[in-house]
């Protein structure tokens, strides 16, 4: 069964410098009906004016994943980490224990169009720690390529937790499958374009619930660009 969360439920949240559509609760939007799914707890649409960002400010105990769509990402923080993030990049950071961030748009003139991603990690209390890894195009294209696991099989980046994310940018009709374990659960997220997933129709912005299938089958009716996130 596929249950939608559309694009257009989402919270919603405009600063100016900052615009954010939340799939489940964040901030200042509640909505005890979309806590999460599992062991994901966020994922956040944002776009981010040239020049502006979010300022130093922790986290403690959190897997937080960012997947940048358009732009340039810049990120610092307490481990002395200095880096920016582009797209075919994917970037994590364990909160663990405690760990201080800051995270600006890199570009004075485009803005930064981005997810960003928390999972719930399998204990509390681990050192925090920073990873960034590069795809190549290739690796993406008309097929979905496991890009977080938590054994960092294939070159994916490691995560605490019993969860994998693939990443897939399919042209118009590439069909591509994912064969779910038995028990096991599945998030899709439509990052741009449209798709069909197991009969169901889905637009930029639109995420699904994936409960009780063996197989996800996603069809792009449109050049679009996807994130499956397999859970425990």
């Amino acid at each position: 069964m596929l249950t939608l969360r559309k694009s257009s439920e989402r919270g919603h949240a405009d600063h100016g410098w900052l615009t954010s559509f939340h799939s489940f609760s964040f901030a200042d939007y509640y909505d005890p009906a979309h806590m999460g799914f599992g062991n994901l707890r966020v994922i956040n649409e944002d776009w981010i004016a040239p020049g502006t960002g979010f300022g130093t400010h922790g986290h403690r105990d959190m897997e937080i994943v960012t997947y940048v769509l358009e732009g340039a990402l810049e990120h610092k923080d307490s481990l002395g980490t200095g880096s920016v993030i582009r797209p075919g990049e994917v970037q994590i950071m364990s909160a663990g224990t405690g760990i201080q961030h800051s995270e600006f748009n890199h570009s004075p003139v485009e803005p930064v169009h981005l997810l960003q991603i928390w999972i719930v990690p399998d204990r509390r209390g681990l050192p925090p720690r920073y990873d960034q890894r590069t795809f190549d195009p290739a690796e993406l294209a008309g097929k979905l390529r496991r890009v977080v696991s938590p054994d960092g099989d294939g070159g994916a980046i490691v995560i605490h937790q019993d969860a994998s994310m693939h990443a897939a940018r399919l042209a118009p009709a590439d069909v591509v499958q994912h064969a779910l374990a038995p028990g096991r659960e599945a998030w899709l997220q439509v990052a741009r374009g449209a798709v069909t997933a197991n009969g169901a129709r889905l637009g930029p912005g639109d995420g699904a619930a994936v409960t009780g299938e063996r197989t996800i089958t996603v069809r792009a009716n449109e050049a679009a660009e996807i994130l499956l996130f397999d859970l425990a």
